[in-house]
């Protein structure tokens, strides 16, 4: 499928409907305490790039966001592709505009969290492929059973 990946605001009402989708799609997978969502609003601010994937019609099909939290880390957040596509590398596709504006902002890391257990299994595959390898919390996530943590290191010499 040829999917187009563009920088785009979420104020949008179908980006507003794929972050909906996401956090349908993530309340039965665990607790709601340990759902770390940011709201559209959220992901419109200026420390948030969103990136949205759209199919041939123009039709949005997924997202995914670079949230910087200083000049050296930047976190993955809100990754999520429509059911119809998966499979389709949507995803690889969004990751890869992400990580590469990481770097082109030069961040030394790159860190995410998602969910644990068979419902972020495909997930946690995609991150490893991408070059995430796994780690302990970071900023102010807890420690549970809920969450997987991964980094990915932008410049020699940064730690995960």
């Amino acid at each position: 499928m040829a999917v187009t990946i563009g920088i785009e605001t979420p104020l949008q009402d179908d980006v507003r409907r794929l972050v909906a989708a996401l956090n349908d799609h993530l309340l039965p997978l665990s607790p709601i305490e340990f759902q770390f969502k940011m709201t559209v609003e959220q992901m419109a601010g200026d420390d948030t790039t969103v990136f949205v994937a759209r199919n041939a019609e123009g039709e949005a099909v997924g997202c995914g966001a670079l949230k910087v939290h200083s000049s050296d880390l930047g976190e993955v957040k809100r990754m999520f592709t429509d059911p119809s596509v998966r499979g389709q590398r949507v995803g690889s596709a969004l990751l890869g505009a992400i990580v590469d504006l990481a770097r082109q902002k030069g961040l030394s890391q790159l860190m995410l969290e998602t969910g644990t257990g068979p419902g972020f299994a495909e997930a946690q595959r995609l991150y490893q492929r991408s070059g995430f390898i796994p780690r302990g919390p970071f900023l102010d996530y807890p420690d549970s059973e809920w969450s997987a943590f991964f980094a990915m290191p932008l410049r020699q010499g940064a730690e995960a």
